[in-house]
């Protein structure tokens, strides 16, 4: 199954798609509008934000920019990270999320993350009415398990809905993805948008050099990136990357891309100048030798069965 994912005008998506969680928090808006046209310029017609977002102002910003492009962008964002996936959360999510953008229709909305208390038929039939109402044109999930997303898919089938889009966290170092979100999204035909490519900086090579970022200034970041072999990896990225004569930044995206399921990766940054590596990955062309290099570079991680002599 493949997915169909276009804008208003039926421009497809592009190979990456920008996230904009910077966008009015380390990014002030002239930053943010910097990115946003750097975006543009190289071909990316995917952006991506969320209701909880640097309290708004993420979709604030976006709104005010995507005006003179809008038919040919598809512009994404998510709803009840807080407050659980109950219908009334959904709905005042989605019609907060409209008026901040300042539009008439959301072309996805995705249910930022699993609600175990919520029943799930519940919340899609709430997505449905909001479809059914011209309010949304496409339906994601975000931070869910395979064993949560096929449950979900199934629910939704109910409502006549297919899930277009999942988000999971994916890169060099975190690659626990591959082992059954990555394959479930293509046999369901759901593009697989993973956020992280870049592991919160650490795949830059920045924090080798002494440089800050996420892992130094966010609890939960250090916490996921804490571990010695992931820092270890890092660092023989950057020294693939200096024999190459490309940014670290540029393979760990077209890396994250380059997987056989075709993920399209959510890149982001704080100005355009950091953005620049990342958006070089759009073109660049990875060799299968140089894939099969950076993904040794950690140990797979083990089959779902989890039977080793499987993998």
């Amino acid at each position: 199954m493949t997915h169909s994912l276009t804008s208003l005008d039926g421009t497809p998506a592009s190979r990456l798609a920008f996230g904009t969680m910077q966008f009015g928090g380390r990014a002030d808006r002239a930053a943010s509008q910097a990115m946003f046209d750097a975006s543009l310029d190289a071909g990316i017609t995917h952006f991506d934000t969320a209701h909880v977002y640097t309290d708004g102002a993420s979709e604030t910003f976006l709104g005010e920019m995507i005006k003179p492009h809008r038919e040919r962008l598809i512009i994404a964002t998510k709803a009840a990270y807080t407050g659980g996936a109950t219908p009334e959360n959904i709905r005042t999510s989605a019609e907060t999320s409209r008026k901040r953008m300042d539009l008439d229709v959301l072309d996805v909305l995705y249910l930022h993350r699993f609600d175990p208390d919520t029943d799930m038929h519940l919340s899609f039939e709430t997505f449905a009415q909001l479809k059914a109402g011209g309010i949304i044109r496409h339906i994601g999930i975000s931070n869910f398990a395979a064993w949560q997303a096929a449950k979900a898919a199934g629910i939704a089938a109910k409502f006549d809905l297919t899930i277009t889009l999942i988000q999971p966290m994916y890169n060099v170092v975190k690659r626990q993805a591959e082992v059954e979100i990555l394959p479930m999204a293509q046999d369901f035909g759901m593009l697989c948008a993973p956020y992280s490519p870049l592991g919160g900086g650490l795949l830059t090579g920045k924090y080798a050099g002494g440089g800050t970022g996420r892992l130094s200034e966010d609890d939960r970041y250090a916490a996921r990136y804490r571990f010695d072999y992931m820092h270890i990896a890092a660092e023989a990225l950057s020294q693939i990357a200096a024999r190459e004569g490309v940014h670290p930044a540029t393979l760990a995206v077209a890396w994250a891309a380059a997987h056989p399921t075709a993920p399209t990766p959510i890149i982001s940054a704080r100005s355009d100048e950091q953005l620049a590596p990342s958006l070089a990955a759009m073109d660049y062309a990875m060799s299968p030798d140089l894939y099969a290099e950076m993904t040794a570079l950690i140990p797979a991680p083990p089959p779902a069965t989890d039977r080793a002599e499987e993998a």
